[in-house]
């Protein structure tokens, strides 16, 4: 199956069915990244709910909702939505916010669009996949990464004819882990919580289920390095580098294969190291590779303006919100942002919060050795 597909863009305007949805939460995040990305889907916005009604009816004028609430019960038995969005906040004592809006969407028999985190547990989105089956609808999590157009076309690579397997595999991202005695407390943990989401759906997404891991944390910024063995077979690294530069590249995924590789770095470039041999040690005059093997570059161009360069397209908040659209109307399953994605991460969330640094935990079985 191809990963990264071209597809040309069509307006919200020019669909001819629309899915009828709500949105519940007005802030920040939901006002730069996935209010505008509805533009781009076959969505018609009935109602706007937030605490802050005057504020949801400022988002209503603006993105061309009918109505706004303060009560998300009054919106959804009013306007019987079909969809729902949920980008919202926590609890006070941590908790995610979505998880049990989730379960009242799904309850009013509506499929759900929530931003990460889902929830705060494995036993949490336990929950919502046994309320997910009861009414018959879909969850998905906006796990933007996997919708990356370069993550995807590393997807594609591996197991391909000439990249052979995926042998191991090294993600960077700049994330720190509270100290451990601080980790049992899910408010000091929720930066932590907000973000493991992002390399681990990376991770999930190129390597699968993780069989094992150990990690070393260090005290100063609060970075750690993870060894990873996956069901697969492969190995991998996951740096959550929590002291670099502010003005550094952000992330960088490497993945290697059976005698070739390729890099994605800031996300919107990738760089593809076909296969080659060395060249002839102490002899070759020349480090310039033949035309056949050579890198191949990827990265969009910023002078014209266009989609592919459009931030709300390179970083996946269009092509997630699309993949569930075109889900609920074509009556398939969706195969990305699924809870069962989600509760791997979540595993991984709960492997970090235990005191005990450099064990080594099974993930899959929940022994540890």
């Amino acid at each position: 199956m191809s990963h990264h597909v071209q597809r040309e863009i069509r307006y919200n305007f020019e669909f001819d069915n629309r899915i009828k949805a709500c949105f519940i939460g007005a802030g920040g995040h939901a006002y730069r990244n996935v209010y505008p990305a509805l533009r781009y889907a076959p969505v018609e916005l009935l109602g706007i709910c937030d605490l802050d009604v005057d504020r949801a009816a400022k988002f209503a004028r603006l993105f061309g909702a009918e109505r706004a609430y303060s009560d998300h019960h009054e919106m959804l038995a009013k306007e019987k939505p079909d969809l729902v969005f949920l980008v919202t906040a926590y609890h006070p004592d941590g908790r995610v916010q979505a998880t049990d809006l989730a379960l009242d969407a799904l309850k009013a028999g509506c499929h759900v669009w929530m931003e990460k985190p889902t929830a705060a547990s494995v036993e949490e989105i336990e929950r919502l996949m046994a309320a997910s089956s009861a009414a018959g609808r879909m969850v998905m999590t906006g796990l933007k990464k996997t919708f990356f157009p370069t993550i995807e076309k590393l997807k594609d690579l591996i197991g391909s004819p000439e990249f052979g397997s995926l042998t191991s595999i090294n993600v960077r991202y700049p994330q720190s882990l509270p100290a451990p005695g601080e980790r049992g407390d899910l408010v000091k943990m929720q930066s932590f919580l907000d973000h493991i989401y992002h390399p681990g759906s990376i991770l999930n997404f190129l390597g699968g289920e993780i069989e094992r891991a150990s990690y070393e944390w260090e005290a100063v910024t609060g970075a750690t390095v993870t060894n990873i063995k996956f069901r697969s077979g492969a190995i991998g690294t996951l740096h959550l580098a929590a002291g670099q530069s502010g003005a550094s590249m952000f992330e960088r995924v490497e993945v290697i294969g059976e005698g070739a590789n390729a890099i994605v770095e800031n996300g919107s470039k990738l760089t593809y190291f076909r296969k080659a041999d060395l060249p002839s040690y102490g002899r070759a005059a020349s480090f310039i590779q033949p035309d056949t093997n050579a890198a191949l570059v990827y990265e969009p161009e910023h002078s014209l303006g266009q989609l592919y360069n459009n931030n709300l397209f390179y970083l996946g908040y269009v092509p997630e919100i699309l993949h569930l659209a075109d889900a609920i109307q074509s009556g398939r399953p969706i195969t990305k942002g699924t809870l069962e994605v989600a509760r791997e991460i979540m595993k991984l969330f709960e492997f970090y919060r235990r005191a005990d640094a450099g064990v080594t935990i099974n993930l899959w079985s929940g022994s540890r050795t």
